[in-house]
């Protein structure tokens, strides 16, 4: 590689399966750009502190009247990813009355961190691009004096999914219809009781599904009742290092951040036994104890631990975390209300 100018960041060398993606997708854009396609954005829940928030959104080309007006209609899974990604566009951020200039990335995926002053609660930035409409992106703008939050996987743990079976995942991701998707029993009960508990918490949602079904998801936590919040996803496909992004990766990363930008917040970790969630979250809980109020574990029922690919969870409802945290565990969210009403975290 030849040696990188002053003032310039090195550019990694892409994996031959990004590579190809991009020769395809260019070859795509210019028949559909011929066609009349144009840029939109598509922009995703964001979230900061008085002084900052974050932004991430995705630029695509789509057809001039494709966008959605009045009622949702049903979405098939596969539909969200036959999509086109709008590479490496300028994008106009607008964030407490101040402008930003940034870049979409290869799949273009737009996420960064602007300075802004905006008051706690929900409020919104505008993102444009050339020649579309600019759109409003919500942002949760948390209070510097909060100190309680959620932070919520979502496959089996708020929507069942049956994400660790991979026939049975593949069916629910790509060809089910939305609105045939169950939520987990008592969960969304359970998120109002804990933000009504704690006046101004977050309820963020962590999951390594794509940036591609994003809207599926606001769409169904909405429909469901779940408190609103940002969703913190992954890019789906290959990377400039793999063939695809690790969602194991993503999540240890994820936390790591969110424990760096909000240090005086406790967050009541969630999730499910059918996957990584347990190992993922007791490492953080070692490594930021500061930063833990609990891990909440959804007890997947003994046929459905089977056929996720794991054993069974052993009887008994709680357990030490590695540095004294309570861990609890329940196959609903009614159950899991109770441990954490008698645990003292409500």
């Amino acid at each position: 590689m030849p040696p990188t100018p002053a003032g310039q960041l090195a550019v990694p060398t892409l994996h031959r399966a990004a590579r190809i993606e991009d020769a395809v997708h260019h070859l795509v854009e210019r028949r559909l750009r011929r066609t009349g396609w144009r840029m939109n954005v598509v922009a995703y829940t964001g979230y900061g502190a008085p002084g900052w928030v974050r932004v991430m959104c995705r630029v695509l080309l789509g057809r001039p009247d494709t966008r959605e007006h009045g009622r949702l209609e049903k979405v098939r899974g596969w539909r969200s990813f036959t999509t086109l990604p709008a590479k490496h566009v300028k994008v106009t951020i607008t964030a407490g009355g101040v402008t930003h200039e940034t870049q979409a990335d290869r799949s273009g995926f737009v996420d960064v961190t602007v300075k802004a002053d905006m008051v706690p609660g929900w409020g919104a930035v505008t993102i444009g691009v050339p020649d579309a409409e600019p759109v409003e992106a919500p942002v949760r703008i948390l209070d510097p004096e909060v100190r309680f939050g959620v932070l919520s996987d979502i496959d089996d743990t708020v929507m069942v999914t049956a994400l660790p079976r991979p026939l049975l995942a593949a069916w629910n991701t790509f060809v089910l219809d939305e609105h045939a998707r169950n939520a987990v029993p008592g969960m969304a009960v359970l998120y109002e009781r804990l933000v009504t508990a704690h006046p101004g918490a977050p309820v963020f949602y962590l999951s390594t599904g794509a940036w591609n079904v994003a809207p599926t998801l606001t769409r169904f936590l909405s429909r469901h009742l779940y408190p609103a919040g940002p969703l913190l996803l992954t890019d789906w496909g290959p990377t400039h290092d793999r063939w695809f992004r690790s969602g194991r990766e993503h999540k240890r990363i994820t936390l790591a951040r969110l424990a760096k930008e909000f240090p005086e917040v406790k967050w009541l970790l969630v999730g499910d036994d059918g996957q990584h969630d347990q190992e993922i979250y007791r490492e953080f809980a070692a490594a930021h104890p500061e930063n833990v109020a609990g891990v909440a574990i959804r007890r997947l029922s003994p046929t459905q631990a089977v056929l996720a690919g794991s054993l069974p969870a052993p009887a008994g409802s709680s357990s030490a975390g590695p540095v004294g945290q309570k861990w609890l565990s329940a196959p609903d969210g009614a159950g899991l209300w109770k441990l954490l009403r008698d645990a003292g975290l409500v």
